[in-house]
């Protein structure tokens, strides 16, 4: 197991949540709750750790500074994943993804946070409608206690 799948692994049975934190403009932290997942990056087959998201302010802020963290907790053991994230959605469209391929992606992230569905179309429809955007996080540093 790598140590991206060690650090999500505290919070599998959760599915997946995790406190995810974005710089501001002024330098100040913006931290939300979110469920994430590991999944291999589409394009270059890389793990990474991977949430939905159609927050104005998060995304706002990935955009300008990609930098983010996420941390995990399961009682007290911790972990914390720091990165660059990689946006992929309706309004931060990728060369190597197209809206087929992002659909599925969408469905990908959701089941690798431990989510499911009874009804995909219906899912699909309302992460169209509400411009999801998947945000993949290439681990650059990984540590915990």
């Amino acid at each position: 197991m790598s140590a991206l799948e060690d650090a999500w692994a505290l919070v599998r049975d959760e599915s997946g949540l995790a406190i995810v934190s974005t710089l501001r403009e002024d330098t100040t932290i913006q931290s939300s709750l979110v469920n994430a997942g590991v999944l291999p990056h589409p394009s270059t087959g890389e793990p990474v750790l991977a949430f939905v998201t159609y927050g104005k302010v998060k995304l706002a802020n990935l955009r300008a500074r990609p930098q983010v963290t996420t941390a995990f907790r399961k009682g007290w053991q911790w972990a914390t994943v720091e990165g660059q994230a990689e946006l992929a959605g309706p309004s931060d469209p990728q060369p190597w993804l197209d809206p087929e391929g992002l659909r599925l992606l969408l469905r990908e992230i959701f089941t690798a946070a431990g989510g499911s569905h009874d009804n995909w179309s219906e899912y699909d429809r309302v992460m169209a409608e509400q411009g999801r955007t998947a945000v993949l996080i290439t681990p650059t540093r990984i540590y915990s206690n």
